[in-house]
């Protein structure tokens, strides 16, 4: 099997592209590669407590590597970080690095880029699926997962600290990805196949916050141009138990 590391962002895309990829047997995943906002201490774009990010690991039994980054890292800064990281990776016998994007062109063309540069494969397993069935199929084998992080330009408050089921789904406005996939909204999962057992939480507070620059919806590249992004997001803060 080829020895590999999941992009793992802790929502639903990562966790089923590593539930198609334990099914095949073809590729092996033996790293967890998460960015971390250094200055708060949680993941990029989900706002997710680190704790809650290693319970996922412990209870996956695969190995978390987590990547510092300063909130406002330039994208000459990541880049910089991440040649570092991935070479790394790639002398401690790595050969292929896992995303969970569906349909992002130009940022698949980015990610095989960089990754070409240390000399590792980028696999997509949830390429041009259909978002709608993929959700479908996500809920039907299992998981489940909660929002923790939405887009104030597309989706109200009401939508951030909601699990994600068919109502849910049923709720979304028309132009709406299914899984979020332009950036709609990001997710925690803390339960599913891939699980020894669920991860236990409790609901926090759920806040307005506002930023002058922000990763994008992947959370592994970074926007420079003022206007560029939306800047207003709520994030439901979630509490380990």
């Amino acid at each position: 099997m080829k020895k590999s590391f999941l992009n793992w962002s802790s929502g639903k895309d990562a966790a089923y592209a590593l539930h198609l990829l334990q099914q095949q047997k073809e590729y092996e995943v033996h790293s967890l590669v998460t960015t971390i906002n250094s200055k708060i201490d949680r993941v990029f774009m989900h706002g997710l407590r680190t704790r809650l990010l290693e319970q996922q690991a412990e209870n996956l039994d695969i190995p978390i590597r987590k990547i510092n980054l300063d909130g406002n890292v330039s994208m000459s800064k990541y880049n910089e970080i991440m040649e570092k990281e991935t070479g790394k990776l790639k002398a401690e016998g790595f050969s292929h690095s896992i995303f969970g994007d569906i349909f992002l062109e130009d940022l698949r063309e980015y990610r095989e880029q960089q990754l070409q540069k240390a000399g590792l494969q980028a696999l997509f397993p949830l390429w041009k699926m259909h978002t709608g069935k993929l959700m479908e199929d996500f809920l039907v084998a299992g998981f489940k997962a909660i929002t923790v992080s939405v887009n104030a330009k597309v989706l109200s408050k009401s939508f951030c600290g909601r699990e994600i089921d068919t109502q849910f789904l049923k709720d979304l406005p028309a132009d709406v990805d299914p899984a979020g996939e332009n950036g709609e909204f990001h997710s925690f999962v803390f339960d599913g196949p891939i699980f020894s057992k669920p991860i236990t939480f409790q609901k926090g507070e759920i806040v307005e916050r506002f930023f002058e620059s922000v990763p994008d919806q992947n959370d592994n590249c970074f926007k420079e141009e003022p206007g560029s992004w939306d800047t207003r997001f709520y994030y439901c803060d979630l509490l380990p138990l």
